[in-house]
């Protein structure tokens, strides 16, 4: 790709627009649009007049929405009405939603009337809702017609459709009936009729259905199109495979920055300023910060109480304090990783709780009981022959090394149950889950391995 963008930076400054033209001829619009990313901003209304107009149409819709507004103001009326009259609508809805309100009366100016109207239709749906992302360009057939003459329809109207792998069936008032693949009507006899060979078990979702659940229906019932109904079953659009892909990839993508504490940003991170990636983040570095405070306390709050401990037990104590907090961090981490995206794939419901809660606990248990003992040998091993100790020393260092193994247990299986129940309990009262992601969880845990620490300590070493 890299080859491909500096050989189209030499054709421009050479001026060989004919073979430019040849070249772009010849590549795909997924491929064009990253290349054209790359070129002077000045030159890109210039490279995008050389496309045919359906690759030019193909090729806008792979664009970023800054470059797309770059082309929308070097655009004249009738390019801008031709880029339009190629799109689907719900493309251009998209579109029109990523660009500055002062380009919008323009866009919606350039279009013909009847896709103004469908688009504005389009535009009153909530956002990341199913009706958002649906399209009206799909093929509806009626179940009196018979196979011949739906596939003249199909001829005469498919080619503006979205897709004409499924068509719908519906009666006269809209209301939806079934559903026929293209393999099935061109497999029929020419006489039969469309609602006699139509599938009448369809898989629909609602206009106010999220965005997010209707892409994951697509993906569990490998479908290629999800007809979007309204509260009368009425069809009223469709959502294509190639949505739930982006709707998908935006929802992981808003998930990734939630579980790494960044507010989640609807643009590229090239095309993120400095700025706008400060005010993303800083927020939550302030709360972790201000909540990390906690640990400081319960610090504060045990330091005079290390001098009964001993000098040894208190020394042990206080260099374990880094490894114990990062441990019950990072098991929390898992934790909640594992049922965020369980979660996600509806894999695991609230009604599982229980079922994941106990599962969670037995590994905790097991990865508790193994970073123990393992502890556990390390002090004895190592550090034993490392400082030598014996006589009285040798007694307070097992029993510390005892105390903090016990600490590294407990703090496991608080962080493994914490890890799993917080984004259960996050999702059934309607909060995001990814928000109890490994940020959230390792700040709660490591208060809560401090205090098992030092409470460990004050009923273990105080009797020595």
């Amino acid at each position: 790709m890299t080859d491909l963008t500096e050989t189209v930076r030499s054709l421009v400054s050479n001026k060989r627009f004919s073979t430019l033209r040849d070249l772009f001829a010849t590549m795909n619009a997924a491929d064009i649009a990253p290349i054209l990313s790359d070129q002077k901003e000045s030159d890109l209304p210039l490279l995008f007049r050389l496309l045919s107009t359906e690759t030019a149409a193909e090729t806008f819709v792979e664009m970023s929405p800054a470059e797309q507004e770059v082309l929308i103001r070097g655009f004249s009326d009738t390019e801008l009405k031709a880029v339009l009259d190629e799109l689907f609508l719900d493309d251009a809805v998209d579109i029109i939603e990523e660009m500055p309100g002062i380009l919008v009366p323009r866009i919606l100016k350039a279009a013909d009337p009847e896709s103004r109207n469908l688009i504005n239709e389009l535009l009153k749906y909530p956002e990341d809702s199913a009706g958002s992302i649906m399209t009206p360009e799909f093929v509806s057939l009626s179940p009196q017609e018979t196979v011949e003459e739906a596939i003249g329809e199909i001829r005469r109207t498919g080619l503006d459709k979205e897709t004409i792998n499924v068509c719908y069936v519906a009666r006269a008032d809209r209301t939806l009936v079934g559903s026929v693949t293209i393999r099935r009507i061109l497999l029929s006899e020419p006489d039969q009729r469309i609602g006699e060979i139509a599938d009448t078990n369809v898989i629909t979702c609602q206009t106010t259905d999220d965005q997010e659940t209707v892409a994951q229906m697509l993906s569990k019932y490998d479908l290629i199109a999800m007809p979007v109904v309204d509260n009368e079953k009425h069809i009223v659009g469709i959502v294509t495979i190639d949505d739930a892909i982006d709707v998908l990839q935006e929802e992981n993508t808003e998930d990734i920055e939630k579980m790494a504490a960044i507010t989640p940003s609807d643009r590229p991170y090239l095309e993120t300023t400095v700025s706008s990636l400060f005010l993303h983040r800083i927020p939550w570095l302030l709360l972790l910060m201000i909540t990390s405070t906690l640990t400081e306390l319960i610090i504060s709050h045990f330091t005079d109480k290390l001098s009964f401990f001993g000098p040894i037990a208190s020394a042990m104590l206080i260099a374990c304090i880094p490894m114990l907090m990062d441990t019950g961090g990072n098991a929390g981490g898992q934790s909640s990783a594992t049922v965020i995206r369980g979660l996600s794939l509806g894999e695991i419901e609230f009604s599982d709780f229980f079922r994941v809660i106990g599962k969670e606990l037995i590994v905790a248990v097991m990865s508790g009981a193994v970073l123990a003992i393992v502890n556990f040998a390390k002090m004895i091993l190592v550090n034993v022959i490392l400082y030598h100790y014996s006589g009285p020393d040798l007694v307070t260092y097992i029993v510390a090394s005892i105390t903090i193994s016990l600490a590294i247990l407990l703090t496991i299986l608080v962080a493994k149950f914490s890890g799993s129940m917080l984004p259960m309990l996050a999702k059934k009262i309607g909060f995001d889950p990814a928000v109890m992601a490994a940020p959230f969880i390792t700040t709660m845990i490591d208060v809560t391995s401090l205090l098992l620490l030092f409470g460990l300590a004050n009923l273990i070493l105080q009797r020595l």
